[in-house]
């Protein structure tokens, strides 16, 4: 069992480069609060974008309401059929149960906070970093979080709204 990063019941600064992080070619995770460190109530990854850079399939969350801050930058998001643009200081609501994507929209790098409720999808990202290149392991590892993706979307995703997907 993982051991929580600080005391739950004192202060926690967390320094710039302190945290775990990965890069999928444009598209990064930099993990800030693990749920172990919230009582699993929430966690918290920031996610740097290259500009023009898909995030991910169009997918769908069963069990996790997500919440993403716009530090720097223009976010682009399918929220259902709603595309939306949200620049430095908006937040972005992404419900579970509802089919959505998001992109950096812009021409320069853009940042997200990505507040995950509850928490436990932050691992998701570390379980499909180690699955990369394995498809059936990546499926396996969606299914054990609940996510549904449509892999085939990114294509259109791409034409749709100027993107690339990394690779």
């Amino acid at each position: 069992m993982q051991e929580p990063s600080h005391n739950l019941d004192e202060p926690t600064i967390i320094q710039p480069g302190q945290s775990e992080s990965v890069d999928w070619d444009g598209f990064g995770v930099d993990w800030k609060i693990d749920g172990i460190d919230t009582g699993q109530r929430f966690s918290i990854v920031h996610h740097p974008m290259a500009p023009h850079r898909l995030a991910a399939p169009l997918h769908y969350h069963h069990n996790e309401d997500e919440y993403s801050y716009v530090l720097q930058g223009t976010m682009g998001a399918l929220l259902g059929d709603e595309v939306v643009e949200a620049g430095p200081g908006c937040w972005v609501y992404k419900p579970r149960g509802q089919w959505h994507t998001f992109w950096n929209a812009g021409d320069t790098p853009c940042h997200i906070i990505e507040v995950i409720s509850p928490a436990g999808f932050e691992d998701f990202f570390r379980e499909y970093d180690q699955a990369l290149g394995d498809e059936e392991r990546i499926l396996r590892v969606c299914a054990k979080y609940s996510l549904e993706i449509r892999p085939e979307t990114v294509p259109e995703l791409c034409e749709r709204f100027g993107l690339r997907n990394g690779r």
